[in-house]
């Protein structure tokens, strides 16, 4: 069911205040899972210049789920390499495209082109963007959320109603202590950063396909690709002597050549010139009632890794499900609710990792330079110690004690061969499907184009005989339709009809869950996360998980098995 509309009293099912790139995502995600969505924003127009601008390559899967992912990659920069200098030592250039994932690249771009990219394609799936207006005041109920909102200074009271209210309204979130969610950020003392966007002219590759970055005596420099031929320089640094304004470029340049001992380098035509302290936190909780925070408007996130819009943007694509869920009446409380601790814990884990991170980086003192210096001699691939690419590239973001978790494998096998856990990321694996090689992915995220669908994968363990279990696991759920099975077999059986039978003779993606010679069944939520998993005979426990998730059966759909057996 597409709900192009909004339930008769409602302004929209979903109203999300602010517009920036976690709002924009959230909504575009919302409409592509049929939803009504309201984007409220105090901005009259795009900023005309970039603040975030990467994107890492868990965040791209998440968003190519919700038909995002290639739009964003035809403005933006495909980076496939991060050098590291240590008090001017070159250290072994890290691939940071070598992980396993079907995006292994990372995106650069700029946040003013990813913002009109996400308004316009918000706008042609039937959103509705409202600039120029400030909200007030929230008020809730046990049906739904009125936003009081103003025009101007000057102008009346407006009100708007929804179901649901998402505030991405950013770092100086006005929702947030609304909803007594506020918190007393950290700050950082004694640093500074200064930082420009500029036309770039040096001796090294000015292709926009690498980063670079740069541990110097007083901080941590980087220089990256922005869109439109133009590079960001920042500088990371102890504050002594350092005027508290924004930068000149002629400072900018002098230090930039210090740093990266290019005495050639040039810096013109800049678009943005900045300076800023360092403060931290995050709210200690993402939900109340029928409102929810993402992005921003949760956390104050350290420059350090390129985290903060990342972070929001799993924020967007999690809240997103979860609310068409529940507004089709497919999702017990707990699909909500799950929300909060899932979210809130990983930013709370990240935020205290990025400062571990921060203070290492910039408060290193004269000792830590000097092993620093040594170490880039004696260990070249010492940029990938410092910084490993898993982490940065949010391949490990998990959610270990999630409520929506439920593991039924047990045994020496399990503890021999683990595979992924529930809560943790489903992994990729090359399959054949009609007899064409293809990927696991293509088949768990968004599996029948525009729903919220969990997938459920029947390994077969090359048994011969587990052919019946996993058609009978198919059967028991046909209850809830938006379970889509996809069997997954490294022995013969019939054609699946309408379930797709995808051949894994090779055993790769068995591999990669931990199921050789074990017939399982393996339930993935709409973010490609395990939520559950069990023995493939075990569908009564696969059941009562659904009835715990879920909810009662609804009304069964026409049975897809006929086909198959």
């Amino acid at each position: 069911m597409n709900r192009a509309d909004a339930k008769q009293g409602f302004d929209a099912d979903v109203i999300v205040v602010g517009a920036g790139p976690i709002g924009l995502t959230t909504g575009n995600a919302l409409r592509h899972h049929g939803v009504s969505c309201l984007l409220l924003e105090e901005r009259t127009n795009v900023k005309a210049y970039s603040r975030a601008n990467n994107l890492w390559a868990r965040p791209q899967e998440l968003l190519a789920g919700i038909g995002l992912r290639d739009l964003l990659a035809e403005n933006s920069y495909a980076i496939h390499t991060i050098n590291f200098f240590v008090n001017g030592t070159p250290t072994t250039p890290i691939p940071i495209a070598d992980v396993a994932s079907p995006y292994p690249e990372v995106l650069y771009s700029g946040q003013d082109v990813i913002e009109r990219t996400l308004t316009d394609e918000f706008e042609a799936r039937g959103g509705l963007l409202d600039r120029g207006c400030t909200v007030t005041g929230v008020e809730q109920d046990d049906d739904g959320v009125t936003v009081v909102l103003r025009r101007g200074k000057d102008g009346p009271e407006e009100r708007r109603r929804c179901r649901y209210l998402v505030a991405a309204d950013g770092a100086k979130s006005t929702i947030r202590p609304m909803l007594g969610l506020d918190f007393e950020p950290e700050r950082l003392p004694n640093c500074m950063n200064r930082q420009v966007d500029a036309k770039l002219s040096w001796r090294r590759s000015q292709k926009p396909d690498q980063l670079w970055f740069f541990y110097y005596e007083r901080g941590f420099a980087g220089i990256l690709p922005v869109w439109g031929g133009y590079h960001r320089l920042f500088f990371l640094a102890d504050d002594t002597g350092v005027p508290d304004r924004d930068p000149t470029l002629e400072e900018m340049q002098a230090v930039a050549r210090e740093v990266t001992g290019d005495e050639t380098l040039t810096l013109s035509d800049p678009q943005w010139l900045t300076h800023s302290r360092f403060q931290y936190g995050v709210s200690p909780g993402y939900a109340r009632g029928r409102v929810f925070l993402a992005g921003d408007a949760g956390h104050l996130s350290l420059p350090i890794g390129g985290q903060g819009m990342n972070a929001g943007l799993h924020d967007a694509v999690e809240i997103a499900w979860r609310l068409a869920m529940t507004l089709r009446g497919e999702a017990a409380p707990v699909i909500l609710d799950s929300y909060d601790g899932e979210r809130g814990g990983e930013h709370a884990r990240l935020s205290a990792q990025q400062a571990r991170g921060f203070r290492w980086t910039v408060y290193r003192g004269r000792v830590t330079d000097t092993v620093l210096g040594l170490a880039a001699k004696a260990l070249p691939n010492l940029g990938s110690l410092l910084q490993g690419t898993d982490d940065m590239q949010q391949m490990g973001v998990e959610y270990p004690k999630s409520s929506l978790n439920e593991d039924s494998l047990s045994g020496l096998a399990t503890l021999l061969r683990p595979g992924p856990k529930p809560g943790e990321r489903a992994p990729d694996a090359e399959v054949t499907h009609r007899g064409e090689t293809t990927n696991l992915f293509r088949f768990l995220y968004n599996p029948d184009g525009h729903t919220t669908g969990w997938a459920l994968l029947c390994f077969d363990g090359r048994s011969p005989d587990a052919g019946t279990s996993l058609l009978e696991a198919v059967r028991a759920v046909e209850a809830w339709p938006w379970i889509k099975p996809r069997f997954v077999l490294a022995g013969p059986m019939a054609g699946g009809g309408k379930i797709p039978v995808l051949s894994d003779m090779d055993g790769k993606a068995h591999g990669a869950y931990g199921l050789e010679a074990r017939p399982a069944l393996v339930l993935v939520r709409p973010d490609g996360h395990v939520a559950f998993r069990c023995e493939a005979d075990r569908a009564d426990r696969l059941v009562a998980y659904c009835r715990k998730a879920f909810g009662a059966e609804v009304e069964r759909s026409p049975s897809v098995l006929a086909a198959a057996e």
